[in-house]
C-alpha cells in the first residue's frame, strides 16, 4: 500500500480537460496530466483493504496487480511500477486512457464515492516509461521454428502476437486495413488516443520479430486454406464488427449511416490516410445518434469536431440514478448516470426514447421520429416527437463478427449469438490448429479484455506447440 493514512488525508484529485470550447477545435488527446507530486498523493490514497477487489475478477480483466504498483509509485520508484505494470498489460498506455475502469468502480474507496485515480496512475506509469526510455524491444533468445499467424490487430491479436514473438514464435499478423490496430486505430477517435501510441508499440514489435501485412483480408483478398496451410497455428483475432440491425422504416434513406464507417473515415482522415466510402461528414449538420453506449458517445464527440449544428443522443433506456445503491451493487459495475467527455461538449440526451424511423425528403433524412417508452420499453401512444436530423448515426451495438470471408470460408462452429466457439481455457476452435480470442469469441466488449484473451490464447498456443509455456496466463 502507500501511505497508511493517506485515503484520510488525500482527497480524489482526477485529471482535468480543456475547455470544450477549446477541444473541440481538433482532434488530439485534451486531458491535462497531474504532476509527480500530486499522483505520488493519488497513489498513496491506496489503502490495505485486506482484500484488493480492483485487481480480483470483479474489477481488472487483466488482474493488474493495482496496490503494489500504487505503492512503488508513492515511494517514487517509477521503474520498478513500470515493471510490474507489464507484468499483467502489454499496453498501459491504450487501457490507461479508453479503459472505463471497472478497477475503479471495485475500489475499497468507491464506498465512499472517493475511489483511487487508478486510470490515471497507470496512465502515467505507461507514459513516463516512455518518457524515460525503459520501454524497449525484448526479442526472444532461441527460436522454436514454429511459425503462428494472427487475423486482425486489435488489442487482442496485438497482444497474443508479442507474447508469442517473446516466446520464440516466428509471428505474421495479417490486417486488412492499411495500419496495424484494428478498432484502436480506426473505432476509437484521436481525441480519446492519439495513434502514434499505436506506432512506437509496433516499432517494439517488429524489433521483437513480429511481421506485419497490412491490406490483407483473409477470406478475401487471400484464402484462409493458404494461411492454414502454411504456419502451425491461426489465431483469429477479428472484431464483433457486424452492426445490429434495427430495420427502422426510412433506414435506407441518404444521410443515415452505421456508426463504425463514420468512425473510421473520421480515423483516417486524421491519420492522412485515403477515405473508403462515400464521405460522410457532420458539418453544418443536425445529428441525431441512435444508442447509448461508448460507440454513440464517439460518434458525437467526432460530429461537434466537424463543426455539427447540433448533436442529439437517443437512449431508450430509463435515465438511471444519479448514484448507485452501493450496498446491492458494490463491487460490480454499477447502472448509474455517466456523463462522458463528448457528450459534456453540448449534445443533448434524451432518455426513454424509442425510434419509430427516419423521415426524409427527396431521398434524404430530415427527422427522426421518436417515441417515449414504459418500463418494457414499448413505445407509449400519443408520446411521439420528432427531431430535426440531416445526419443520423445507428450505434446500438453489434452482432457478432462479419461471417462473409474469413468465418465462412474455415467453417469454425458459431454459437447462437454469431460467435467463435471456444473456451476460455485453451481457445480452441472447432477447427484443427486454429484458436481465437477477443471480441470474435466473447462478442463486442472492453480493449483490456481484448488484451486478457490475447494473453491467455498467446499461452495455449505456446503449449500446443511445444509442450508447455512459461508465459503467463
Amino acid at each position: 500500500m502507500g501511505k497508511v493514512t493517506g485515503f484520510l488525508e488525500y482527497d480524489r484529485q482526477e485529471q482535468k480537460y480543456q475547455l470544450a470550447g477549446d477541444r473541440i477545435r481538433h482532434f488530439r488527446e485534451f486531458t491535462l496530466p497531474l504532476d509527480d507530486s500530486d499522483l505520488k498523493k493519488q497513489a498513496g490514497r491506496c489503502m490495505d483493504c485486506g482484500v484488493p477487489f480492483c485487481h480480483g475478477p470483479t474489477g481488472c480483466p487483466v488482474h493488474n496487480q493495482i496496490p503494489d504498483w500504487n505503492d512503488l509509485v508513492f515511494q517514487g520508484d517509477w521503474e520498478d511500477a513500470t515493471r510490474n505494470l507489464h507484468s499483467t498489460n502489454n499496453f498501459p498506455e491504450f487501457t490507461g486512457r479508453v479503459c472505463p475502469a471497472p478497477c475503479e468502480e471495485a475500489c475499497t474507496l468507491n464506498l465512499e464515492n472517493q475511489p483511487v485515480t487508478i486510470k490515471t496512475i497507470e496512465q502515467a506509469i505507461a507514459d513516463k516509461a516512455w518518457e524515460m526510455g525503459w520501454i524497449k524491444p525484448e526479442p526472444a533468445e532461441v527460436s522454436t521454428g514454429k511459425r503462428v499467424a494472427i487475423v486482425g490487430s486489435g488489442p487482442a491479436g496485438l497482444a497474443a502476437a508479442q507474447q508469442l514473438a517473446r516466446a520464440g514464435h516466428d509471428v505474421h499478423v495479417f490486417e486488412r486495413q492499411a495500419k496495424p490496430g484494428g478498432l484502436l486505430r480506426y473505432g476509437i477517435p484521436d481525441f480519446k488516443m492519439e495513434k502514434y501510441h499505436i506506432d512506437r508499440r509496433v516499432k517494439q514489435m517488429e524489433a521483437e520479430g513480429v511481421t506485419f501485412h497490412c491490406g490483407v483480408n483473409i477470406g478475401v483478398t487471400r484464402s484462409f486454406a493458404s494461411l492454414h496451410n502454411e504456419f502451425d497455428a491461426v489465431l483469429f483475432a477479428g472484431g464483433a464488427e457486424d452492426p445490429r440491425n434495427p430495420n427502422l422504416p426510412g433506414q435506407d434513406l441518404a444521410g443515415v449511416h452505421y456508426a463504425m464507417p463514420y468512425l473510421t473515415q473520421s480515423n483516417q482522415r486524421v491519420g492522412a490516410e485515403g477515405v473508403t466510402g462515400e464521405p460522410i461528414l457532420a458539418n453544418g449538420k443536425h445529428v441525431v445518434v441512435i444508442g447509448g453506449g461508448d460507440t454513440a458517445s464517439d460518434c458525437v464527440g467526432t460530429a461537434f469536431r466537424q463543426g455539427a449544428l447540433s448533436v442529439t443522443q437517443l437512449d431508450i433506456r430509463q435515465r438511471p440514478p444519479e448514484r448507485e445503491d452501493k450496498l446491492t451493487v458494490w463491487p460490480y459495475w454499477p447502472t448509474k448516470m455517466r456523463t462522458s467527455s463528448s457528450q459534456a461538449e453540448g449534445a443533448e440526451r434524451e432518455f426513454q426514447a424509442a425510434t419509430l424511423g427516419v423521415e426524409g425528403k427527396n431521398g434524404r433524412a430530415i427527422g427522426v421520429k421518436c417515441a417515449r417508452v414504459d418500463e418494457r420499453r414499448q413505445p407509449i401512444p400519443g408520446s411521439e416527437f420528432i427531431l430535426k436530423a440531416d445526419l443520423v448515426f445507428i450505434a446500438i451495438g453489434f452482432g457478432g463478427s462479419v461471417k462473409e470471408g474469413l468465418l465462412d470460408e474455415s467453417g469454425v462452429a458459431l454459437d447462437r449469438r454469431g460467435n467463435v466457439v471456444a473456451n476460455d481455457a485453451d481457445y480452441r476452435t472447432s477447427s484443427d490448429k486454429v484458436f481465437v480470442a477477443g471480441d470474435m469469441r466473447r462478442g463486442q466488449s472492453l480493449v483490456v479484455w481484448a488484451i486478457r484473451e490475447g494473453r491467455q490464447a498467446a499461452r495455449a498456443i505456446d503449449e500446443s506447440l511445444t509442450g508447455s509455456s512459461l508465459l503467463p496466463r
